[in-house]
């Protein structure tokens, strides 16, 4: 397949090295080697030590640096995560080296899903850029940062699939479509772990969550998951195979029960499909408590049960509790557990801690000690220029009435809004270390774009919600949004006033990160009432009005489509966000972005997504039938679907050419287009392949995604863009759970987004 894309973004020269770094020490990291160590290793441990090597703790008020620190000493941990300066983490170390019996050392991780200290859009706007050269500096300069604090692993990437705007963790996915994930999780695979995650600004990755997490029920957070195993296979499965087979030395479990079975004991899923089928030999890692977990699911009588359940169901690692520590002893005197059974985890640990080179240098990922930098926060460690340009291709421009955008930097211009100047909210969800004063708002990103050539008039307009339950619900564990205590009206006032006196408003509205985020369910998609109640006032000036949308899901937006001239869908873009936005905002960037997951036109439509199954009695909106699959009280369909996405300039593209009317077997087929800038200015256009089984032995898409290829053009330039088939591309799990191609008809769809395409088709014979 042809998913490479032709432009990319250069890591910086400070990456270079890195890149070809080599681990220190003398032990060949080879499996060999690292095999006939590790079974050496453990006949000199005792069963306390190996228990130890279990355990994964988080640094917080349950366990302070402190406490951590003498059960290191008894050899009572095996890793550490939430902790991420240099000091904390030698002095950890250390405690390992000077006084454990065995000084096995520790790894150290977190969740570093778009960036360490400099901050990248969410993974939602990543997969907008469809750019896998921008994925690539993405995990190069995010394993860089969290190398260079003494990072070894990252809980990324995370690869559910989701079709559920509800569901508050959509934001760190890579959206809806199954081909599209996949690559994306599989580019920062390589890209963080680079040659080997022991070279000195690499980290080792932790797929997550394994599995089907993006499909709960209702969308709601830590719910249930029951589909088919041919569904699960088809449209969930293949981002996490292709993450492994990518080489990512971790997986994270999901929290979600699966068919029934909650992954933690689940053995069919841990053991049989991952170790077995798919011949994984890295670490399986628990998320938060879910050892504890089976208690409630029901699937363990009490916390002895869950620790046997767990080990015995495959998990490796305990993350955040103190039951593998408090019950494994007992289990194995009593033969509940096996020495097997323990060894094969402590294997597994002992296993990736020799992957990374900590066997050869522990502190291979912190450097001399008088190498630690002064400042942690330094604004020298950011790599500032590579976060705006990934950002400006994370924006997708949903509208453009009449040419709104892009602005000319003269005049008035009124920006408004309670996201317009919040340096925490662009950051989004899990933001690692980064620090929100070093973030560039969109109100600073206007402001360093104009400079002194217009005048800039802010108003906050609005809170994101004057709904205190919500309120107070977003700052239950940090003050994350700050309530002005004017009236409602009083701030839309304000904001009034400065749109009548400017010549056009930009308006920032959407959500504040933490209503998009784990534990951040909803139960409707449309704005806020306070900001809807502001854009209802700034549209009755009549002044020409730019949304600027900051949300980490689809939102239901008919009536803000209505009244914005423009739209720009900006997701949270991270640390030079602000930037980013004023270059696409001014003209600077022409924006290229497109949606990865489809916008519903209310919640009611959910879910909503390109590559559904077609029935019986299809929906024809030229022809709207009663007795269709449809809905009566709305417009079918998305209001905009997946892969949509507008430039300042227009694109054309040819009927699909194909290189054979038939495809054997063993053979290929390449589809062809001819794409042309139509308009007056330069830009890019991401060029969209999607395949359908025609005919099948069962029901099969309307469409799937299976290439893409991001192209740049000059005005009245053409080119041609070609994907070459073959039979991987057209396999399925059928019903009896075979993966095979069928013969018969395939379409070919081409196009600039999901709805628009131009068509063909071959045979397979």
């Amino acid at each position: 397949m042809k998913w490479l894309c032709s432009v990319g973004v250069a890591v910086s020269l400070a990456l270079q090295p890195a890149l070809a770094a080599d681990p220190s020490g003398d032990r060949p990291l080879t499996p060999e080697a690292r095999d006939a160590f590790v079974a050496d290793l453990l006949t000199k441990m005792t069963v306390d030590e190996k228990i130890g090597q279990l355990r994964l703790i988080s640094v917080g008020p349950d366990n302070p640096k402190e406490a951590i620190r003498d059960m290191i000493k008894e050899g009572q941990v095996g890793a550490i995560f939430n902790t991420v300066t240099r000091q904390d983490i030698r002095a950890m170390q250390d405690q390992v080296m000077q006084l454990s019996r065995l000084k096995i050392p520790l790894f150290f991780a977190y969740d570093v899903v778009h960036g360490q200290r400099t901050v990248f859009p969410i993974s939602l706007g990543l997969a907008s850029s469809f750019n896998l050269d921008a994925v690539k500096t993405v995990g190069r300069v995010s394993a860089y940062e969290a190398a260079d604090d003494g990072l070894n692993m990252t809980w990324a990437p995370m690869v559910d699939v989701s079709r559920d705007a509800r569901w508050g963790r959509i934001s760190e996915g890579f959206g809806e479509d199954t081909f599209l994930t996949s690559q994306m999780g599989k580019t920062m695979v390589e890209s963080m772990q680079g040659k080997s995650p022991a070279d000195r600004y690499s980290v080792m990755t932790s797929v997550k969550h394994f599995a089907a997490y993006g499909a709960v029920e209702g969308g709601k957070e830590y719910n249930t998951v029951d589909m088919s195993a041919q569904r699960l296979f088809n449209d969930y499965m293949p981002p996490y195979k292709e993450a492994l087979d990518a080489g990512s030395g971790g997986v994270m479990m999901a929290l979600n029960s699966l068919n029934g079975a909650p992954a933690a004991s689940d053995s069919w899923l841990l053991k049989d499909l991952l170790r077995g089928d798919w011949g994984f030999k890295g670490i399986t890692i628990s998320d938060h408590g879910a050892i504890k977990e089976l208690i409630k699911h029901g699937t363990a009588a009490d916390p002895e049960d869950a620790v046997r359940v767990a080990i015995k169901a495959g998990v490796d690692m305990s993350m955040a509790d103190e039951y593998y520590s408090k019950y494994l002893p007992g289990l194995i005197k009593s033969g509940k557990v096996t020495m097997a059974e323990l060894d094969d985890a402590a294997r597994h640990v002992l296993n990736v801690k020799y992957d990374m080179g900590l066997f050869n240098d522990p502190y291979s990922h912190l450097g001399a000690k008088e190498s630690d930098p002064q400042d942690t926060n330094a604004e020298s460690r950011l790599h500032r220029d590579e976060a705006r340009k990934v950002a400006r291709e994370s924006l997708v421009l949903l509208k453009n009435r009449l040419e709104t955008l892009p602005l000319k930097k003269s005049g008035t211009i009124a920006v408004v809004g309670p996201l317009a100047d919040s340096k925490r909210d662009i950051m989004g969800s899990w933001s690692a270390a980064g620090v929100a004063d070093q973030s560039v708002t969109l109100l600073t990103g206007i402001k360093n774009a104009v400079g002194d050539n217009a005048k800039i008039v802010y108003a906050k307009g609005a809170n994101v919600t004057d709904d205190k339950g919500i309120v107070d619900f977003l700052n239950q564990y940090e003050p994350a949004v700050v309530v002005d205590k004017r009236t409602p009206q009083a701030m839309i006032d304000e904001a009034v006033a400065a749109a009548k006196n400017a010549d056009v408003v930009v308006a920032a509205v959407g959500e504040a990160q933490g209503m998009a985020h784990e534990a951040s369910s909803r139960t409707d998609l449309i704005l806020p009432q306070s900001q809807r109640d502001l854009i209802a006032a700034l549209k009755a000036t009549g002044k020409p009005l730019v949304l600027v949308l900051m949300n980490g899901r689809p939102l239901a937006l008919v009536k803000e489509d209505q009244q914005a001239d423009a739209l720009l869908e900006t997701w949270y873009a991270g640390t030079e966000g602000g930037n980013a936005i004023a270059d696409v905002l001014f003209g600077d960037y022409n924006p290229s972005g497109k949606l990865p997951i489809s916008f519903p036109r209310s919640v009611g439509q959910i879910p909503v997504y390109y590559s559904h199954l077609n029935t019986g009695r299809p929906y024809n909106p030229e022809k709207p039938n009663k007795y269709t699959s449809r809905y009566f009280d709305e417009a079918n369909g998305p209001l905009y679907p997946f892969g949509f996405g507008l430039s300042y300039t227009t694109f054309t593209v040819s009927d699909v050419k194909l290189s054979s009317p038939t495809m054997k077997r063993d053979g290929k087929v390449t589809a062809s287009v001819d794409v042309t800038n139509t308009g007056k200015r330069a830009g890019e256009t991401v060029v969209q392949m999607y395949l359908q089984d025609v005919t099948a032995s069962v029901s099969r898409p309307v469409k799937q995604l299976r290439g893409f290829d991001k192209v740049m053009l000059k005005p009245g330039e053409t080119q041609t863009v070609s994907f070459p088939i073959d039979v991987e591309a057209l396999k399925f799990w059928n019903q009896r759970m075979k993966y095979d191609a069928e013969p018969g008809t395939f379409n070919v769809f081409i196009g600039l987004d999901s709805a628009r395409v131009k068509q063909g088709e071959f045979e397979l014979q």
